[in-house]
């Protein structure tokens, strides 16, 4: 199957929902060459992911994955593509911990770093998380802080067969989209951000496909897979099968624009320092770019109705301590 896949991708033809999947059962049942996963990632790429092809391909990889239970509504997962090549701080993982603060339920899901310098699972390990949950531990940190993290790769057995050739591409590849869509956990809620512009449409309707209730796609004007704190975000939300489009500035909330350079990082130890520093109250670009993720996050909980309540809600929950407090509560419940 994946043979015939590639050359119909070469030819420039888009490939079903049900091909999508069967080839991507193919790649994670090793049953496909590092050779070929290769030729496909990259002949997929060049053509353009249509819906069909992410949401096929999504589907095949959930139903090879185990999944976590959780009885909680409305939990929320912030993340993104990744593949921006901007070296920013880890500004989901982060938002989650402030998210989680404002008493809304965060299930955290990544990986460690593909393209970038730090990974969601990297900068929690850092912080002195343990990231290898579990099932029943990570129902416990939810269920104790509120916050818990799925490590995907613990819970996606077979999606390792295709971390080599991406490895050896380096460029940016369907997996990075798939990553952000197939929380094991289930996630209905969520914000998601996107390296490329010409790819918001696409995976706010494969999200629709796949049954969520409340998404945010966004995507920054300079190429940043988060709201940004540079200048213009460019924005779409899924609510209960309808879809808005609008853009937002730092400006649009009280905040202060500034430029990339200030919230740009270059280890995952730089990156603790820097949230640390946040959860301390430091202000700056750094706490606001964290804010303006912080409070879309909350948004797409239903705990608020709006992006500008859900950042004061964001502001509270460093504030008051909160989040400092649910990120040294999972540090200690996720090691016990």
């Amino acid at each position: 199957m994946i043979r015939d896949a590639i050359t119909k991708l070469m030819n420039g033809k888009n490939l079903s929902r049900m091909e999508s999947r069967l080839v991507m059962n193919e790649i994670l049942e090793n049953k496909a060459t590092d050779a070929q996963i290769s030729a496909y990632l990259v002949a997929l790429r060049m053509k353009g992911e249509t819906v069909d092809e992410i949401t096929g391909s999504a589907e095949a990889l959930t139903g090879k994955s185990k999944t976590v239970h959780l009885e909680y509504e409305n939990v929320v997962d912030i993340c993104g593509t990744g593949g921006d090549n901007l070296n920013t701080f880890n500004i989901s993982t982060t938002a989650a911990i402030v998210t989680a603060g404002a008493g809304v339920h965060v299930a955290k899901h990544g990986t460690r770093s593909v393209s970038s310098k730090c990974g969601s699972a990297d900068i929690l390990r850092t912080l002195g998380v343990n990231i290898n949950l579990t099932k029943p531990r990570i129902e416990r940190c939810l269920a104790e802080v509120g916050l818990t993290f799925v490590f995907s790769q613990k819970f996606q057995k077979s999606a390792p067969y295709a971390f080599g050739p991406r490895r050896e591409i380096g460029a940016r590849t369907i997996f990075n989209i798939l990553s952000t869509l197939t929380n094991p956990a289930r996630i209905r809620r969520q914000v998601i951000g996107v390296y490329d512009r010409s790819l918001m449409h696409t995976v706010i309707e494969v999200m629709r496909e796949l049954g969520a209730v409340q998404v945010m796609v966004v995507h920054g004007e300079e190429g940043l897979d988060e709201i940004t704190i540079s200048g213009k975000t460019y924005v779409i939300e899924l609510i209960d099968g309808q879809i808005y489009e609008y853009e937002i500035t730092p400006e649009n909330f009280a905040l202060r624009s500034a430029p990339l350079t200030e919230i740009q990082t270059g280890s995952c130890e730089q990156t603790k320092q820097i949230i640390m520093d946040i959860l301390k109250g430091k202000r700056g670009p750094a706490r606001d770019v964290v804010l303006l993720n912080a409070g879309a996050a909350i948004k797409v909980s239903g705990k608020v109705d709006s992006l500008q309540e859900g950042i004061a809600l964001a502001q509270k929950s460093i504030d008051e301590g909160a989040a400092l407090n649910r990120l040294n509560r999972l540090i200690e419940v996720s090691n016990k």
